[in-house]
């Protein structure tokens, strides 16, 4: 994949600290590739310290520009613990299994990203409905005008947190299947398995208008 939008100057990473060292030559640190991996994530793992012990969270992510953001409810351990500090978020995708003839050389094809930075509270109410909005339309185009808008204590009750992506990399696997020299000849299958993700049938509940369609789903991104 093309390099040609470093996110620093020059065609290194923007620091030792994200900089792929195993398999070197399947890192990647142009801001198209970082953005297209984060763009068709939908969960992110946060990774935070809290008194010397690490956690790891789940959470579901989207850009904004040069921003990376998450959010939950107020209540949230994670969120109260990571305002202000120092986080690592990584999302990945899984592209296909990939099988060799030995058990060694199988492997997975797959598409990732890491960014560290800081984590920053949205504070002002009518950044924070925009930041909501661009979460749900991610996904959803065009149901943000369809809702109900957001009531006060609904805003009030959710915490919108973001980090810049100044400080990122991917890594790449896709090179699919690979064998030791001289175990092509084995007598069994050896390719890749490819692995997509697929909206299924929309259920309705029992309250939707019956003739009423559903909302479109988009599983590939929006920037």
């Amino acid at each position: 994949m093309s390099a040609d939008r470093p996110i620093a100057d020059g065609p290194h990473p923007p620091s030792e600290r994200v900089r792929v060292k195993r398999k070197p030559e399947r890192g990647r640190y142009d801001r198209a590739t970082v953005d297209a991996i984060i763009d068709r994530a939908i969960v992110g793992h946060v990774g935070y310290l809290v008194d010397g012990q690490p956690y790891v969270i789940p959470t579901a992510i989207w850009r904004q520009g040069d921003r990376l953001y998450w959010h939950g409810s107020s209540a949230s351990g994670m969120l109260r613990a990571t305002i202000g500090e120092r986080v690592c978020i990584t999302v990945s995708r899984m592209d296909a299994l990939v099988l060799a003839r030995s058990g060694f050389d199988h492997s997975i094809d797959y598409r990732s990203a890491v960014v560290l930075g800081t984590a920053n509270l949205v504070e002002d109410e009518a950044e924070k409905l925009a930041a909501l909005e661009v979460f749900v339309e991610r996904l959803y185009p065009g149901r943000w005008a369809t809702l109900r808008p957001p009531r006060p204590k609904e805003l009030k009750a959710t915490t919108v947190l973001w980090t810049a992506l100044n400080e990122a990399s991917a890594k790449i696997r896709d090179i699919g299947a690979h064998d030791e020299p001289g175990d092509e000849t084995w007598p069994t299958w050896a390719g890749t398995i490819p692995i997509e993700t697929t909206a299924g049938r929309p259920v309705p509940d029992p309250f939707v208008p019956e003739g009423m369609a559903a909302p479109e789903v988009t599983l590939e991104g929006r920037s």
